[in-house]
C-alpha cells in the first residue's frame, strides 16, 4: 500500500528529521515493502510495527473542536509515519509531507518555484516536467482544475506560501482523507494513518449508513468509518490556511439562472472520449518499464529451473512476482479488451522488458483471461466470452495466457487470511481470486473496471430525459427492456419443461425457480406488454419528486422497516417468488432492478438484515442532510455520480485487499480526464440499448481497430451469480462460524442469528439478495482484521501511544449505545 500523508499547522514543527536528498529524490533506503521491514505494513497486514499502550480516545463522532488525546505543545518534538520518505519540511520548517509506501522512483516528482512554492504528484501522471512547473505558476492564483487535467491517475499537493492545496480526483479512486489535529489539519490519501494520528475509535453510525444505504452521499456524507477522520468529495479539494480549513469544487457548476447547454454532437463527444483513453493508456506506455528484482538476480538463470507440472509464468507466480512489463485482462467484455488493444497497438516502448518474460519471442502486451470452472450454472455463456477472448487475442501484438480458477478461488474462500485495507468493502470476499489472476499478470497491469459507470446510463437518467421534454428517447430502452422481460418469462417457461422432463425420467429433479436460477431466468408471466407503460410511469414520478420528498420517503421506509422487496431494489416478480436475477442480486430482474433504482435514494440490500435502531439511526441522517443540503443536480446525474463514487471506493479496495509485491493496477476509466470525456455524452447516446459497446467500437474503430468479435458487449453477470452462490455454498460452515459472535452485533448493527439464518438460506439455494450478504461479511472480516492488528502507523517521541479503534463500541458520555 502507498500513501502519502501531512499537515498544516503552526504548531507542528517537527524537528530532527532528515531533509529531502533533492527535488523528489531519495535517499539510499528507499521505501519500505508491505510486511518488509519497517515500510508500509507490518506483520499480518497490519499498518505500521510499532507497540501500542494506553491513551485519551478520540472522542465523539464527528468532534471538531480542539484535540483529543494529542498534546498541543508538539513543537520541537518529532512525529513521522513509520516507513516514511520526507518530501518537504526539514528541520525548523512546518508542514511536512511525506511518501509512505513502495512507491517508484518515477511515480514520485517534487517540483521547487520560486518563494518556497512548491508541487508534488504522486502517481501515474502525463504530464512532463515543464507542464508541472506552469501548473505550480497557474496554481498560485487560486487555479485547481488545471491539476487534475493531465492523463493518469494521481495525487497532486500544492504549497503556495502557507497554503497547500490537496484535489480529490472526480471518481473517488483516489481520495483525500483529513482531520483537526495540533491545532490544524492533517491530511493523507488513507484514512487509517489519520485515524491513528489522532487516537481515532469507529463511528458505528458511518457503518450502519455503509450497510443500509451504500449508494446514498446523503447517509454517507464525508464520514468514514474512523470518528473524526472526514473525505473530500469527489471532485472537491481540500485548501489548508494556517489553522483554516476548506473545501471548495474545482469542477464548473450548472447555473440556476441560465439554461443548460445544448448537449455536445455525439460523434463529437465519442471522439473526445477516444482521445482520452489514448491519452490515460499512452501515459502508462511513457513510464519506465519496471521488473521484479527475481528477474535479474545474478548469476544464472533468472528462472529457478524447471518444476515438473509448472511453466515458467507459474514459477513466477508461485514466487509472488508478476510478468515483467505491461499487461492487461482481456474478459471477452468490451472494457478490458478496448484497453488491451490499445496498449498493444500505440506506438511506443515495448511493453515487457527486453530478456525476460516472452519478450524474446516478440510478443509485446501480456493478455490474462481468467476461466472460472466452478460457474457450471452459466457455462454457456461462460464459454462464450472465453472464445471472444480467444479471437480478440489472435492480435500478433498480444500473448494470451488463461488462468483457470476451481474452488479454492471461489468467493469467501480464505477469508481469514489477507490484509488490512483502509476500508470495508464487498471486494474483500473475492480477494483472493482475484490476486490469483493478477499474480499470472504484469507489473503494470490493465483493467477495464469503471466502464460500467462512466459510460452506461443509469436508469434514473430516464427521468432526466423527461425533465428535457425528450419523450421520444425512451422508446428504445423501454423496448429493450420489454424484450429482456420476455426472454426471462421464455427462460423460465424452458426450466420448467426440464424440471418436468427430470420428474418423468425419475431423475431428482430441483424445482423450476432452482431451474430457473440455474439459467438466470425471472418469473413474470405478463409483465413485458405492462413494461413501457409501468417503465414511463415510474420515470414520470421520479422526475416530478422534488429532492426532499424522494429522500424522506427513504428515510421513511428505512424507519418503518420497510426494507424488503422493491424499497431495498430486491422486488418480487408478480405471479410467483422472487428468483435469481441477470444481474446477480438474487431475486431481481433486469425490470426490477431498472425500476427500484427510479428513485432519489434507496435502502440497499443488507439494510433487510439489520436492527431498527441501526436503521432509524440512517433514517435520521438522511432526513437531516435532505434539511440542510439542497441540491441543483438532475435525479440521473446524482444517482450515476453516487454509484461511480461507490464502485471507485470497492476498486481502490480491491487494490489494497489483492496486491501483489512489484505490481501496479491501471484502471483508465477512473482517471479524470476520461471521466469528463464521459460525461460529455449526451442523454440519448447513453440510454439506448448496447451504448457503452458502441462507443467503446468507435474508439478502437478510432485508433484502427475495426474488427470485433460477434457477441461484443453482451451482459456477463450470470457466472458472477453462479459463482457467489457456489462460494457461499462452499463456505457455509466458516462463514457460520464467523457470524456466531459477530462485531456487527456488538456494536448493534445485526443480531448474528438473523445473519446466520440467511447464510445458510443461500447456501441451500434460496433466493436472498447475495449483495447484501457480501457486504455484511465483508464488513464483518474487515472488523476482525482492524481490532486484532498490532502497532499504529507513527513513530516518534511525541507520536500517539495509542493505535486507532481499539474496540469497536467504545461507551462514552457523549454518544449513547445503539
Amino acid at each position: 500500500m502507498r500513501w502519502l500523508v501531512g499537515w498544516n499547522s503552526p504548531a507542528a514543527r517537527p524537528a530532527g528529521v532528515p531533509g529531502p536528498t533533492g527535488a523528489g529524490a531519495y535517499g539510499s533506503g528507499g521505501y519500505g515493502h508491505a510486511g518488509h521491514g519497517s515500510g508500509g505494513y507490518g506483520p499480518g497486514g497490519s499498518y505500521g510495527s510499532g507497540g501500542h499502550g494506553t491513551g485519551t480516545a478520540y472522542g465523539p463522532a464527528g468532534a471538531y473542536g480542539g484535540l483529543a488525546g494529542v498534546p498541543g505543545e508538539v513543537s520541537g518534538e518529532t512525529v513521522r509515519p513509520v516507513g516514511g520518505q520526507l518530501l518537504w519540511g526539514g528541520p525548523g520548517e512546518s508542514d511536512p509531507l511525506w511518501a509512505v509506501g513502495d512507491w517508484r522512483p518515477d511515480e514520485v516528482r517534487v517540483v521547487h518555484g520560486d518563494g518556497g512554492n512548491r508541487l508534488a504528484v504522486l502517481g501515474s501522471c502525463g504530464a512532463g516536467d515543464e507542464e508541472l512547473r506552469a501548473g505550480l505558476y497557474t496554481a498560485r492564483g487560486g487555479a485547481l482544475r488545471h491539476l487534475t487535467a493531465w492523463p493518469g491517475s494521481y495525487t497532486v499537493v500544492v504549497r503556495i506560501g502557507r497554503r497547500t492545496t490537496v484535489p480529490a480526483d472526480l471518481a473517488g479512486a483516489r481520495p483525500v482523507f483529513h482531520a483537526p489535529w495540533a491545532g490544524g489539519t492533517a491530511y493523507a490519501t488513507a484514512a487509517l494513518p489519520l485515524a491513528d494520528l489522532i487516537e481515532a475509535e469507529l463511528d458505528i453510525s458511518h457503518l450502519a449508513a455503509l450497510l443500509a444505504c451504500p449508494d446514498a452521499p446523503e447517509a454517507l456524507g464525508d464520514g468514514t468509518p474512523y470518528a473524526g477522520v472526514r473525505r473530500v468529495p469527489p471532485g472537491h479539494a481540500l485548501v489548508l490556511r494556517e489553522s483554516s480549513r476548506e473545501i471548495v469544487g474545482y469542477e464548473p457548476t450548472a447555473s440556476l439562472a441560465v439554461s443548460a447547454p445544448p448537449p455536445l454532437d455525439p460523434d463529437l463527444a465519442v471522439a473526445g472520449v477516444r482521445d482520452a483513453l489514448v491519452a490515460a493508456v499512452r501515459a502508462r506506455l511513457a513510464a519506465p518499464r519496471h521488473a521484479s528484482e527475481h528477474d535479474f538476480t545474478p548469476p544464472g538463470p533468472r528462472d529457478p529451473g524447471p518444476v515438473p507440472g509448472m511453466g515458467p509464468a507459474d514459477r513466477r507466480a508461485a514466487r509472488g512476482a508478476p510478468e515483467p512489463g505491461i499487461g492487461a485482462d482481456l474478459s471477452g467484455g468490451p472494457a478490458s479488451a478496448t484497453l488491451a488493444l490499445l496498449a498493444a497497438g500505440l506506438p511506443g516502448m515495448p511493453g515487457t522488458v527486453h530478456g525476460t518474460g516472452t519478450a524474446s519471442a516478440g510478443e509485446r502486451l501480456l493478455a490474462v483471461t481468467f476461466n472460472d470452472l466452478t460457474a457450471a450454472g452459466a457455462a454457456e455463456g461462460r464459454a462464450a466470452e472465453i472464445e471472444r477472448a480467444r479471437l480478440l487475442a489472435e492480435n500478433p501484438r498480444l500473448h494470451h495466457i488463461v488462468v483457470t480458477g476451481g474452488d479454492e478461488c471461489l468467493p469467501y474462500a480464505d477469508l481469514e487470511s489477507g490484509p488490512l485495507t483502509d476500508e470495508p468493502g464487498p471486494s474483500l470476499v473475492a480477494a483472493e481470486r482475484h490476486r490469483r489472476r493478477l499474480a499470472a499478470g504484469s507489473a503494470d497491469h490493465f483493467v477495464g473496471l469503471g466502464a460500467r459507470q462512466v459510460l452506461d446510463a443509469h436508469p434514473a437518467r430516464l427521468a432526466d430525459l423527461l425533465l428535457d421534454r425528450r419523450r421520444r428517447h425512451l422508446l428504445r430502452p423501454v423496448a429493450a427492456l420489454a424484450r429482456a422481460e420476455g426472454a426471462e418469462r421464455a427462460g423460465l417457461r424452458a426450466a420448467q419443461r426440464a424440471a418436468e422432463r427430470d420428474r418423468a425420467d425419475g431423475a431428482d429433479a430441483a424445482d423450476p425457480a432452482h431451474a430457473a436460477h440455474a439459467t438466470g431466468a425471472v418469473p413474470g408471466a405478463g409483465r413485458s406488454v405492462l413494461v413501457p407503460v409501468t417503465v414511463y410511469r415510474a420515470a414520470r414520478r421520479l422526475a416530478r419528486t422534488p429532492y426532499r420528498e424522494g429522500v424522506e420517503a427513504a428515510a421513511a421506509q428505512l424507519r418503518d422497516g420497510r426494507v424488503t422487496g422493491a424499497a431495498a431494489g430486491i422486488p418480487r416478480a408478480r405471479g410467483g417468488p422472487s428468483s435469481a436475477g441477470t444481474r446477480g442480486t438474487g431475486g431481481t430482474s433486469t425490470l426490477d432492478l431498472s425500476l427500484a433504482a427510479l428513485t432519489w435514494c434507496r435502502p440497499g440490500p443488507a439494510a433487510r438484515w439489520m436492527t431498527g435502531e441501526a436503521l432509524a439511526e440512517v433514517s435520521l441522517l438522511l432526513e437531516g442532510a435532505a434539511r440542510v443540503r439542497p441540491i441543483v443536480e438532475r435525479p440521473g446525474e446524482r444517482r450515476a455520480r453516487a454509484a461511480l463514487a461507490r464502485q471507485a471506493a470497492d476498486h481502490r479496495v480491491l487494490e489494497q485487499a489483492a496486491e501483489i509485491r512489484n505490481q501496479r493496477l491501471h484502471a483508465p476509466f477512473y482517471d479524470n480526464q476520461v471521466v469528463r470525456a464521459c460525461r460529455e455524452l449526451p442523454e440519448a447516446a447513453r440510454v439506448k440499448p448496447g451504448a457503452r459497446a458502441s462507443v467503446l467500437r468507435a474508439v478502437l474503430a478510432g485508433a484502427g481497430v475495426h474488427d470485433v468479435p460477434s457477441g461484443w458487449g453482451a451482459p456477463s453477470h450470470a457466472s458472477q451469480h453462479a459463482s457467489a452462490r457456489a462460494g457461499l455454498r462452499a463456505a457455509a460452515d466458516p462463514l457460520a462460524d464467523l457470524f456466531t459472535a459477530p462485531l456487527l452485533a456488538e456494536a448493534g448493527l445485526i443480531e448474528a442469528r438473523v445473519v446466520r439464518r440467511a447464510l445458510l438460506a443461500a447456501a441451500d439455494g434460496e433466493r436472498v439478495p447475495l449483495d447484501g450478504l457480501a457486504d455484511l461479511v465483508s464488513t464483518e472480516i474487515w472488523l476482525q482484521r482492524l481490532i486484532a492488528r498490532r502497532g499504529t502507523c507513527w513513530t516518534g517521541a511525541d507520536a500517539p501511544r495509542q493505535r486507532a479503534a481499539t474496540a469497536v463500541v467504545t461507551p462514552t458520555p457523549d454518544r449513547p449505545m445503539l
